[in-house]
């Protein structure tokens, strides 16, 4: 056998069912969490339409719930921000989808442009701002979803950050 490989396939592969999983109709892993903020970011007419700027406060919807999890759409006007918080028992994906948004903890400070995502862990401590010129929209995934945010200290917000 004159081939790259020694694996063959006889036969329709797709008669073969207890190989192949259903799809599921709701995420459950932190992939397809991350998967689901990006095909909702990449479906723009699906959420652009819902995006309202407010300079007293951030403004935010709620875009979807499934079971144990919720989807947010967020927009920042230049200079709100989030405080350092966490998010209770809750892991997250934060997808940004217009704009800049800077994300500080306790380790580093990172800017964070259209399509970046960042995916943490119930405990995790940042503070998120626009400190940009230009406004910014984020989606934000929760599972399962929140249910608290409790405001924190955080010296490292007041320019001991490392950059990353």
């Amino acid at each position: 056998m004159n081939s790259d490989s020694d694996l063959q396939i006889a036969g329709d592969i797709l008669e073969v069912p207890h190989l192949l999983q259903a799809p599921r109709e709701h995420p459950a892993t932190v992939a397809e969490f991350a998967g689901l903020a990006r095909s909702i970011a990449a479906d723009r007419s699906g959420w652009e339409h819902l995006v309202r700027y407010d300079a007293t406060s951030r403004w935010y919807h709620r875009l979807r719930t499934g079971p144990g999890y919720e989807v947010w759409l967020l927009s920042w006007v230049p200079g709100q921000g989030t405080g350092p918080h966490g998010h209770g028992r809750s892991s997250g994906v934060l997808t940004v989808l217009e704009g800049t948004l800077t994300e500080r903890t306790e380790r580093a400070t990172r800017a964070l442009t259209g399509g970046a995502q960042r995916v943490f862990a119930p405990g995790y401590v940042h503070e998120v701002v626009n400190d940009t010129l230009e406004p910014a929209v984020s989606l934000h995934v929760y599972f399962p979803g929140l249910t608290e945010m409790p405001m924190r200290t955080a010296p490292y917000c007041e320019g001991r950050a490392v950059t990353a």
